[in-house]
């Protein structure tokens, strides 16, 4: 058994290595469909996260991109030092609960879970993300103004601080009642961890 992990490892570091190549790409994209469709959907259509986004939809409705820069540069602010009342607001609200949950139960394969309103703004999270504004990145905007469910898995790059590969999966979030987007979810997954499921 010790000699099958160890030569599972073996290919797996090579398939990482060979990361740029189309080949590598296309195993890393299809295992995080895969574990999307096996994990993730049902996460993003639990009433927790349904009812914060449209909550913070309605609330941030009238927010202007001054607005939301100006979010954004306070929240980079308390970021930088470690924490303060805005972070405080999103990570002990119900649904950052429920995602550090899903991050837990998910023993170490999923390395951060935080979901996004329809202006990209954080809404809940389970480890603090540096900045609070995402909507003028690939993640947001490759999901939430697309097609309903869209999906977006990015490109695999080396996490300096767990020194471990790793790949973002963001999909768009439905409405279940209503079948249009109100906000997407990004999941940072362990590349080896997902490669070997």
């Amino acid at each position: 058994m010790k000699q099958n992990l160890k030569i599972a490892g073996v290919v797996v570091a090579a398939v990482l290595t060979m990361s740029n190549t189309a080949i590598a790409d296309e195993e890393i994209e299809a295992a995080a469909k895969l574990f999307a469709e096996r994990n993730v959907s049902s996460w993003i259509q639990n009433p927790v996260v349904i009812t914060a986004i449209k909550a913070q939809n309605k609330k941030n409705a009238s927010l202007t991109q001054s607005d939301v820069d100006a979010l954004d540069k306070t929240w980079r602010a308390e970021s930088a030092n470690s924490g303060g009342p805005m972070i405080s607001e999103v990570t002990d609200n119900t649904l950052s609960k429920f995602l550090r949950d899903i991050k837990d139960a998910q023993q170490g394969l999923v390395t951060e879970v935080f979901v996004m309103d329809d202006k990209g703004l954080n809404v809940g999270q389970s480890d603090v993300t540096s900045d609070f504004w995402q909507g003028d990145e690939a993640k947001w905007q490759k999901t939430y103004p697309a097609s309903p469910n869209a999906m977006f898995v990015d490109d695999v790059e080396m996490d300096e601080s767990t020194q471990s590969f790793q790949t973002q999966i963001s999909i768009a979030i439905t409405d279940p009642a209503t079948g249009e987007n109100i906000g997407a979810v990004t999941i940072g997954v362990d590349a080896e961890g997902l490669l070997m499921q």
